[in-house]
């Protein structure tokens, strides 16, 4: 399938696929410190590894939620870096499509 695409199709699929992964990455390590600044604070809602990952997947793809905001300075730290995240992928990203959807296929680029 890949074969049949233009040196463009191979470029927007690249820089999705990295931005696919390096959110992933971001995620992974967001789980990692909610899970360790917020399951023994007193009022919060993450008390384990999943709970970390749900609260730190869904504060990725909503970009604030209405889940509970972290307790803990470092949390809320943690809270707002995945948000900031969130806004610069989808912003990036949109970017990417629409230079890619932009760009004339005649002039070779």
């Amino acid at each position: 399938m890949l074969m049949g695409w233009s040196a463009r199709h191979k470029r927007v699929a690249g820089r999705v696929g990295l931005v696919f992964v390096a959110t992933l990455v971001v995620d992974a390590f967001g789980t990692i410190a909610m899970y360790f600044f917020e399951r023994h604070a007193h009022g919060t809602e993450i008390h384990t590894l999943g709970d970390a990952l749900f609260f730190s997947t869904v504060q990725i793809l909503t970009v604030s939620s209405q889940l509970k905001n972290p307790v803990t300075s470092l949390g809320r730290f943690v809270d707002v870096a995945l948000e900031i995240w969130a806004v610069l992928v989808v912003a990036g990203s949109a970017g990417a499509v629409a230079s890619f959807f932009q760009e004339d296929p005649r002039s070779g680029s």
